[in-house]
């Protein structure tokens, strides 16, 4: 059974050996579905997707930003400078403003941002190195994980009391609407006498029956009811079997609004308004909830 996570979240991996420094970070915030921006040292780069599969090993939705830093102990040079090209496009910037006439200051820092300057030693990244820092990534995403699961952990809490209370007030709507029908029914027959007294005219009982039979039908809520009984069902299971819980809880309060909207068209009775009111206002922060689910 898959563990219920949150999409939001924050993980770190700190790990040394005779060699190398590895530092990984990871973020993440809902998405709809997995989407992965890297932050890679030149020298690991063209081993992105190698990494990438190790990250859905571990999440299936979310927009997740993952950092390496990377040191080596002996400091023999993992990167190289390309000298000639940053002469070249400090020279032409200088060039530029001199025929604006204008003053040039090299700006060295921003030569750290452009990653075409810095160059990889391929012969260096090797299998131990690619090895370390796949199980430091994994450490990573453990630790991501973690802190993924404590927040859903809040939001399994929450979503389940608000579960609850719409479980009570669809027992107030079953209790309920049977009387406003039987009052219906009541006031229609009143009506209809009323009526017939004053034009002198003879009251036909199947004829009055047939047209209780359309607004009885007009007026029932139980299949809307039983309905949402299920949904509600549904939820509460969602919430213990969390695989794909997420994306199926917004399904299922999708249904619930759709059953809860029909019970306050047909039941017009001010009680039961305020209670569809309130039932919908809960599934619309149920939906607001559950977009951080996984």
């Amino acid at each position: 059974m898959k563990i219920l996570r949150s999409m939001t979240g924050f993980g770190r991996s700190v790990q040394n050996n005779d060699l190398y420094s590895l530092i990984w970070e990871i973020r993440s915030v809902n998405g709809r579905f997995l989407d992965i921006k890297w932050k890679l040292p030149a020298l690991l780069r063209p081993f992105e997707s190698r990494f990438e599969k190790i990250v859905r090993q571990y999440a299936a939705r979310g927009r997740v930003e993952i950092s390496l830093t990377l040191q080596e102990v002996n400091q023999k040079g993992l990167v190289s400078f390309d000298y000639t090209q940053a002469h070249a496009m400090l020279g032409e910037l200088e060039k530029l403003a001199k025929e604006r006439g204008e003053s040039y200051q090299a700006d060295y820092n921003s030569l750290l941002k452009i990653p075409a300057l810095w160059i990889g030693s391929e012969e260096e990244a090797d299998e131990e190195l690619l090895h370390f820092a796949e199980e430091s990534l994994m450490q990573a995403l453990k630790d991501w994980n973690a802190s993924r699961e404590e927040e859903a952990k809040s939001l399994k809490a929450d979503l389940t009391a608000r579960f609850a209370k719409m479980r009570e007030w669809l027992n107030q709507i079953n209790t309920k609407a049977p009387e406003v029908k039987e009052s219906r029914f009541q006031s229609v027959r009143e009506r209809v006498q009323e009526v017939l007294q004053r034009m002198e005219a003879i009251f036909d009982e199947n004829r009055f029956l047939q047209e209780i039979v359309l607004i009885a039908d007009k007026l029932d809520v139980s299949e809307e009811c039983t309905r949402l009984d299920a949904h509600i069902k549904r939820l509460f299971e969602l919430m213990e079997n969390a695989e794909d819980a997420g994306r199926k809880l917004d399904f299922t309060l999708q249904e619930s609004f759709r059953e809860i909207n029909t019970c306050g068209n047909k039941v017009q009775d001010s009680v039961v308004s305020v209670i569809v009111v309130d039932y919908k206002n809960e599934l619309e922060k149920c939906r607001e909830q559950v977009q951080n689910l996984e």
